[in-house]
């Protein structure tokens, strides 16, 4: 386990890349759990992901001209050169969230420095749809991924046989990169902007309890909403927080990480595991609805007083006039769970170069700034230019804890499915 460090370890990137072939496992099911369609993000961070099975179709860009071929003079004759497009692949809400979203601002702004065209890339299944298309021997037809989590990389690195994502190379800017955000241990993947998972609360409902233990209390029966683990990557974070609280019973033959590891967690109990405290949560009637999306927004229509869902849920409350005490955050045993996301080249890209030249525009001060704000999330760089009020609307909490990429190798996939077992049991 690991609170804010850096996951990327202590190995040369070249031998980790030589080891990691010989890590993989047979596992598949995992595809199904980390395959993510877009969902609607309102408040908080706009990375909410869901799986919805859809084909993708809407977002190959087959026939966006973006095929790799001839750059050279044009058909006219005129000898000019032909303006090279970038191809960027992300999720729905990245570029068309119903509230606010980064992806508009930031084409404009770099098709206003960069002599190319940018075109975005958003497949129903989103990083599934090159996964499969990878497997299968077919084009990826995209030059950059943005959107990337720890678990994308597990999961990605466990169904390939091949790379899909290049090494990073050089990109501007790299080392602003805040300490502990980097998760890839391969080198490949460069955060641009992180969210933390904790409760939001109406303060004029109910005061939000300060621990984990705290939520079984009586007063607190049917009090939260939270999001299925098995298909949003928000519900998936606060599980993995109460693994790092409660620890994981010894659920993950392979154990987490190299060996035959138990997560122990932070309670002390060895006797007592995450499925313990969910057993005791579903006693308590907590909610579990499909994805944030439907999480929120019955929490918004007062279904219930608690929800999980991001810490900056502040500032898309002020950006809508809202009353903030009806949007309160909580950290329980003021901790979060960190979830970084990253962008990655990929291996088959026709414009890779370009493509590092944008990721290196992604950590400019001013665009991670305007990130932040159009994301609803954190800066990934200690240079971002932030409004002044923005830290006051964006709270971090004591301790972020998360998981390494290690960590979640051969384990994310079993505490998932041991925990849907369970849950569909009782």
């Amino acid at each position: 386990m690991a609170d804010d460090t850096d996951a990327t370890g202590d190995a040369d990137p070249s031998d980790r890349r030589a080891l990691r072939g010989a890590d993989r496992s047979t596992r598949r099911r995992f595809l199904a759990l980390g395959g993510a369609a877009g969902a609607v993000a309102l408040a908080g961070c706009s990375a909410e992901r869901t799986g919805d099975g859809g084909d993708g179709s809407d977002g190959s860009n087959d026939s966006d001209g973006s095929d790799g071929g001839d750059d050279g003079s044009d058909d006219d004759g005129s000898g000019g050169e032909e303006t090279p497009t970038l191809t960027v692949a992300t999720y729905t809400n990245f570029i068309d969230a119903p509230s606010v979203s980064p992806g508009a601002w930031l084409k404009e702004e770099f098709e206003s420095r960069v002599d190319a065209e940018l075109e975005w890339a958003t497949p129903d299944n989103e990083l599934n749809y090159y996964v499969e298309r990878a497997a299968s021997g077919v084009s990826v037809d995209a030059d950059l991924y943005v959107g990337l989590t720890t678990e994308d990389l597990v999961r990605v690195d466990d169904e390939l046989d091949g790379d899909l994502f290049a090494e990073r190379g050089e990109v501007a800017g790299f080392n602003d990169v805040r300490d502990g955000l980097l998760f890839d241990p391969f080198d490949r993947a460069v955060p641009f902007d992180t969210g933390y998972v904790s409760l939001v609360y109406d303060g004029t409902a109910t005061e939000a309890p300060e621990t984990f233990e705290g939520l079984l209390a009586d007063e607190h029966a049917g009090a939260l909403i939270a999001q299925n683990p098995g298909g949003s990557t928000t519900g998936r974070s606060f599980l993995l927080h109460t693994i790092h609280r409660f620890g994981d019973g010894g659920v993950a033959g392979d154990g987490a990480g190299d060996g035959d590891e138990t997560v122990a967690g932070g309670d002390d109990d060895p006797d007592y595991d995450y499925l313990d405290y969910w057993a005791d949560l579903q006693a308590n009637d907590v909610r579990v609805l499909g994805d944030w999306d439907e999480a929120y927004t019955a929490w918004s229509n007062g279904e219930a007083p608690m929800v999980v869902s991001y810490s900056t849920d502040q500032v898309f409350a002020d950006m809508e006039g809202a009353d903030l005490e009806e949007h309160q955050i909580r950290f329980l045993n003021d901790q979060a769970y960190a979830n970084p996301e990253g962008m990655a080249v990929f291996a088959e890209a026709d414009e890779p170069e370009l493509a590092r030249e944008f990721m290196s525009f992604m950590l400019e001060p001013e665009v991670q700034g305007e990130i932040a704000q159009r994301n609803v999330a954190f800066p990934a760089t200690d240079t971002a230019t932030l409004p002044e009020d923005y830290a006051e609307l964006a709270q971090e909490p004591a301790e972020p804890v998360t998981f390494t990429y290690d960590e979640l190798q051969g384990a994310v996939g079993e505490w998932v499915d041991a925990w849907e077992r369970q849950f569909a049991g009782n």
